[in-house]
C-alpha cells in the first residue's frame, strides 16, 4: 500500500515539537495572518509545511534571548528592563509558586539573581530562541 499522506505536521505535532499546548498553536499561532496555508490533510487533520511553520514562529512568536552579565545581580525589575521577555510581576508570582529560582542575594530585603541564574530560569520557559549549541542567544 502506498502512503499518499502529505509530508508535514499537524497542529498537534507542531505543538509537541515546540513545547507548547495544542490550544496555543490552534487558537493563537495558527490564526496569525502570516501562518502558512495547509499543504494537505492527513485523515481529518490539516498538515502544514514544517519549514514554513518554523519561519513564522521564529519571526512572530519566539522571544529573542536576553544577554545578561553572568556575575551581575539583577532585581526582577532590572530583568524586565533588560528585555528578558517577562515582567517583574510575573517573576515575583512565579517565585511564590516555585516556578522561579530562589534569589541568589536578599541583601537589604531585595531579591536579586545572578545573570547566570536568571538565564537558566529563562531557558526553562518556553519560546526562547536557542543557538546551534543549545545555549540561549
Amino acid at each position: 500500500m502506498v502512503d499518499r499522506a502529505p509530508k508535514g505536521e499537524t497542529l498537534r505535532e507542531i505543538a509537541d515539537r515546540h513545547g507548547r499546548s495544542y490550544d496555543t498553536v490552534r487558537k493563537q499561532w495558527a490564526r496569525h495572518p502570516d501562518w502558512p496555508a495547509p499543504i494537505g490533510k492527513r485523515g481529518r487533520w490539516h498538515v502544514y509545511d514544517s519549514a514554513a511553520v518554523d519561519r513564522v514562529i521564529g519571526e512572530h512568536f519566539a522571544r529573542p534571548a536576553v544577554q545578561l552579565q553572568p556575575r551581575r545581580l539583577y532585581t526582577a525589575q532590572q530583568l524586565e528592563e533588560a528585555g528578558a521577555g517577562i515582567t517583574a510581576g510575573t517573576i515575583r508570582a512565579d517565585l511564590s509558586r516555585g516556578r522561579w529560582p530562589q534569589p541568589d542575594s536578599t541583601d537589604d530585603g531585595v531579591n536579586r539573581w545572578y545573570g547566570t541564574t536568571a538565564t537558566a530560569a529563562l531557558a526553562q520557559r518556553r519560546s526562547y530562541k536557542r543557538s546551534v549549541d543549545g545555549t540561549l542567544g
